[in-house]
């Protein structure tokens, strides 16, 4: 990549409680516009690595003990959550986090007032939001803890919309989903990026999903950034394809 990148990572590790080492040595860029997937197998550190890009890991008595982030210039380790959402990077965390006790719409205005938004401009986020996730429209006024898994993962990602994020950062959205659901908020997803120029870092267990849609992906094994490259070189590639994709026996990952 030759321009900056909106968010560089360099070296980064981290601890958890001070013992658990979950980070051993990550690095990965994200240029404005495109889509990067990290991928890994269930305990890689792909969670950790988005909650250290958000700067949340004090909140789960984590800490980052070596290396560097970057977002937009800012150095995120010095600099508050609710500022880096001010400044554009917006998360959704794993599990369709939502106030089940308010409705849809009280969600998705959260996500306005978050950022700081006057009346005006929640009421035409709201519009956009609606626009971008019809089938909230009829349950905008159901309350969040009874609506399918499905449709609380497109509140929990409205919600982060109605934050105007230049980075949306989101970890496992396909998560406990059905095949279905799943196809509908990654092409929902592919078309902000590709109309809006959304920039997105997500972390995948699904990497057949992740893959079809990422321009570029970030392999993680044991803390550890292993492989990296475009999606299409990582689809061709056989040991991935064994991995992660369960085609053909399974060669030792390797990097290109």
């Amino acid at each position: 990549m030759t321009a900056t990148p909106l968010l560089r990572v360099e070296g980064l590790e981290a601890r958890y409680g001070g013992a658990v080492r979950a980070l051993v040595g990550v690095d990965l860029t994200v240029g404005a516009g495109e889509i990067v997937a990290l991928v890994g197998s269930n305990g890689a550190g792909k969670t950790t690595v988005l909650k250290a890009v958000s700067n949340l890991l004090p909140a789960e008595r984590g800490q980052v003990t070596a290396g560097r982030i970057v977002y937009d210039g800012l150095d995120v380790a010095r600099t508050p959550t609710d500022a880096l959402v001010r400044a554009g990077l917006v998360g959704v965390l794993e599990g369709r986090h939502c106030f089940r006790a308010l409705s849809v719409e009280e969600n998705l205005v959260t996500g306005g007032l978050g950022r700081g938004s006057g009346r005006a401009a929640i009421r035409a986020d709201l519009d956009r939001i609606f626009s971008v996730f019809p089938r909230l429209v009829e349950k905008r006024r159901a309350l969040a803890g009874l609506i399918s898994g499905g449709e609380q993962q497109m509140v929990a990602i409205g919600r982060a919309l109605m934050g105007r994020p230049r980075l949306l950062v989101l970890d496992e959205p396909s998560m406990g989903l059905a095949p279905k659901i799943v196809a509908e908020i990654f092409s929902t997803l592919a078309r902000l990026n590709r109309d809006e120029r959304l920039t997105l870092l997500l972390a995948e267990q699904n990497v057949t999903v992740a893959l079809r849609h990422a321009d570029r992906a970030v392999v993680l094994e044991n803390g550890r950034s292993v492989l990296e490259g475009t999606a299409a070189e990582l689809r061709a590639r056989d040991d991935v394809r064994a991995f992660y994709l369960g085609l053909g026996a399974a060669p030792a990952l390797t990097a290109a």
